[in-house]
């Protein structure tokens, strides 16, 4: 929700937090092939993955995406640019939180491999991330 999207990033810069999750993570990945997301997941909770995206997209595109998924049932009587450009604000206010946060601050991993999203589906994304991993087997 947008709420939760406001709020995030404070409760995430909390090392406490940070820490309890962690261990969290690690032990659901324990023994089995596991894809993953978040702003710290190739730097710091699984440093060693086989397989590191970095994904990213156009700042306006990512608001876009959020609105419309947050209207799965359309967008009839929605201010869809005023709700964009919130979103939008919101997003941008966020990733500089997180990317200049002391604790797992948001960076891709050195390793990582680059997508833009901007232009693309998420089925061509989809294939494109599937044919990484199999190249890696």
């Amino acid at each position: 929700t947008p709420q939760t999207d406001r709020i995030v990033s404070k409760v995430a810069a909390y090392p406490g937090v940070r820490s309890a999750l962690l261990g969290c993570q690690r032990s659901f990945a324990e023994g089995r092939d596991v894809v993953a997301e978040g702003r710290d997941i190739g730097t710091v909770v699984f440093p060693h993955a086989d397989l590191k995206i970095f994904l990213t997209a156009d700042p306006r595109e990512r608001a876009r995406r959020r609105v419309l998924q947050r209207h799965p049932e359309g967008t009839d009587g929605v201010d869809i640019d005023r709700e964009v450009e919130q979103t939008l604000a919101d997003l941008l206010r966020r990733d500089e939180i997180d990317s200049h946060r002391a604790t797992a601050p948001l960076k891709p991993a050195a390793d990582a491999v680059h997508i833009d999203s901007t232009a693309h589906t998420i089925d061509q994304i989809v294939d494109k991330i599937v044919a990484l991993a199999d190249a890696r087997r």
